[in-house]
């Protein structure tokens, strides 16, 4: 008979296939880990913080406010806390509690015997969010998430049985390439407006440009649109928006195109591989369970906060003496990725905190609701927003300040603290999560919770754990 090895390294009989299927099944309410609910909750709901300028306004606006919703006064500081405190950090978060996740499937699939069946899941699994991802992008939000975390999970499963301190080397190998990157992508701009500052001297003086000169000026005009795009540019995108249905189709088709266009090893990967397998190693490392001593957590915050904090403030700073000019921004952002991870592991170690401590149980649970069913949330987050800001909607994109567009998180996030329990009170998913199961197993899961069981599958209570 032939035999599958087991993630301990025994050996397992080979499993029918009719065995192999009881054996590979979502995970159970029982087999949850809370806190990482709690994390992958709070990560979903801070990435709205984020999300909402890109709904609200044009995407030039994310990283340079002159473009529109102000940049003085209270729009300003709105600037400043979202570099300082949430750009990025909450993305990081939610990018760890993937890689998590990649660990949890595999190793439990692999502990239970289940062998070469458990890649024929996490593989369908991926392609299926690939094309949730796809959908998401061209009818809802071009900003969507779900495909880069598909084409990155695609590539890290073999990644799965490398030791913790392999996976956290790789991941401080990636970020330091990405800060090389930022620094190499403002050297290559400078190089670029000199360029296209030649070809318009060459223009004016009535010669013929150069292949080079030509894409010289292509390619410093595109940097312009993308990174200081003038007003007629910034309304066409509004109009479009405003419009009907299908002129927001066909503008955000025309964002997705070009972003889904760029090479898989574009840094924009890197960033999101980088966290990922960070959360791998910590799923290894039990980091993510709240099991470490409170010393080790507190130390942890205490470390990030102390290295974070202040890089992401100089950073900010240095981003409005340059009056956000698109040559000096690279060079500015070059501290981004040592100042969201540092931050981004504060956070995390806080909330491990407080979960260990079991403080605040009436919000973490709900927390760990949003967690849970976080992919049902992180769509409904882009149906409502595209009905506020969409002309198929209120049409309000490009009609807020800055500030004003963080009335409207709260109202979003308190709809998913609210509801979310209460359906998981009825049900064992949020119903894409039901959806995606259904299609990655390839059998119809059940749904509706009942009555004998709704103890077992009731909302988890955060314990305190040990120290």
């Amino acid at each position: 008979m032939e035999t599958s090895s087991a993630v301990d390294g025994s050996v397992l009989e080979a499993q029918p296939p009719a065995e192999v299927g009881a054996l590979l099944k979502p995970v159970t309410a029982a087999e949850r880990i809370d806190s990482l609910d709690v994390l992958r909750g709070v990560a979903l709901l801070g990435i709205l913080l984020m999300n909402i300028l890109t709904f609200g306004l044009h995407f030039g606006a994310y990283f340079n406010p002159n473009v529109d919703g102000g940049a003085t006064g209270l729009n300003l500081a709105a600037f400043l806390v979202q570099y300082i405190f949430w750009d990025g950090k909450m993305r990081a978060l939610f990018s760890l509690c993937f890689g998590a996740g990649i660990i949890l499937l595999t190793t439990r699939g692999e502990k239970r015997g289940a062998g070469i069946a458990v890649a024929d899941i996490y593989y369908r699994r991926m392609l299926w969010l690939l094309l949730f991802g796809l959908a998401h992008a061209y009818l809802i939000w071009y900003g969507d998430i779900l495909y880069p975390y598909a084409l990155c999970g695609l590539v890290l499963f073999p990644f799965r049985k490398l030791s913790p301190k392999a996976l956290l080397i790789i991941a401080g190998v990636m970020c330091i390439l990405l800060t090389g990157a930022s620094i190499g992508q403002g050297f290559m701009l400078r190089e670029t407006k000199a360029k296209a500052a030649e070809a318009e001297t060459a223009r004016k003086a009535g010669k013929k440009l150069t292949a080079e000169q030509e894409k010289a000026e292509k390619d410093w005009k595109d940097t312009l649109k993308y990174m200081n795009p003038p007003p007629e540019e910034v309304k066409k995108e509004y109009d479009a928006y405003r419009g009907t249905y299908a002129s927001a189709f066909k503008q955000r088709a025309e964002i997705t195109t070009r972003w889904h266009s760029k090479p898989f090893y574009t840094p924009g990967l890197w960033d999101m591989f980088a966290m990922m397998f960070i959360g791998m190693a910590f799923m290894k490392l039990d980091l993510l369970s709240a099991s470490k001593s409170t010393a080790f957590y507190a130390k942890m915050a205490a470390i990030g906060l102390a290295v974070g904090l202040p890089i992401n403030s100089f950073a900010a700073w240095q981003s409005v003496q340059v009056n956000f000019e698109p040559l000096s921004i690279p060079f500015v952002f070059s501290t981004y990725q040592i100042g969201r991870v540092s931050v981004s592991l504060a956070y995390l170690a806080i909330i491990m905190l407080v979960c260990k401590a079991g403080l605040l149980r009436f919000l973490t649970a709900r927390l760990a609701s949003v967690g849970q069913a976080a992919f049902s949330n992180y769509i409904s987050h882009s149906v409502i927003c595209s009905l506020i800001f969409y002309g198929y909607g209120f049409g309000l994109i490009g009609k807020l300040e800055r500030h004003q567009l963080y009335f409207i998180v709260p109202a979003i996030w308190l709809f998913n603290l609210i509801a979310t329990p209460i359906w998981l009170r009825h049900y064992r998913f949020g119903p894409i999560e039901w959806c995606w199961r259904s299609l990655t197993y390839w059998q119809r899961q059940p749904m509706r919770i009942l009555k004998e069981t709704s103890i077992e599958n009731q909302q988890p209570e955060i314990t305190p754990q040990p120290t």
